[in-house]
């Protein structure tokens, strides 16, 4: 199931993702992709709101792992970008993370591509102005209702 929409805000673009986040169940990875600014955070920051977490939602740039735990699940939000192998990656716990009472969001996916359960949602965020995105969203059926 593939769902590409167009967002003008990021007001439009966590609203969106929030739609997502209310979907996403533990177990659940999120694999990102898009450049440099073209809202990665900010659509975590909607899945966060989603899944009843709230919206303080920080880039893990630095940190290369922020947690936001909640009473029914908790969303791990990575940042790739300087993993250059598998050594790398099991230095973030990111294998650790996974159970079923967790999601996970992953930016700079490409990063770690053989690492990423086969059935990962895709989001790809391609920055297209200052405020306009397109985002095309790709998981199993429960992501149809986004269409509408």
């Amino acid at each position: 199931m593939t769902v590409t929409v167009t967002t003008y805000s990021p007001e439009e673009t966590i609203a969106f993702a929030e739609k997502a986040g209310k979907l996403l169940r533990g177990g659940d990875v999120i694999a990102y992709s898009g450049g440099l600014g073209a809202g990665k955070t900010t659509f975590t920051r909607g899945l966060s709101l989603g899944m009843g977490l709230g919206d303080d939602v920080t880039s893990p740039t630095f940190a290369l792992v922020n947690e936001y735990r909640g009473e029914r699940l908790s969303l791990i939000h990575f940042d790739m970008y300087r993993i250059n192998g598998e050594a790398d990656l099991e230095t973030t716990g990111f294998f650790d993370y996974m159970d079923d009472e967790t999601v996970l969001a992953v930016e700079w996916s490409e990063n770690i591509a053989d690492a990423l359960p086969k059935d990962s949602i895709t989001v790809d965020i391609e920055l297209i102005d200052d405020n306009t995105r397109t985002i095309t969203l790709q998981g199993d059926e429960r992501f149809a209702v986004l269409g509408n």
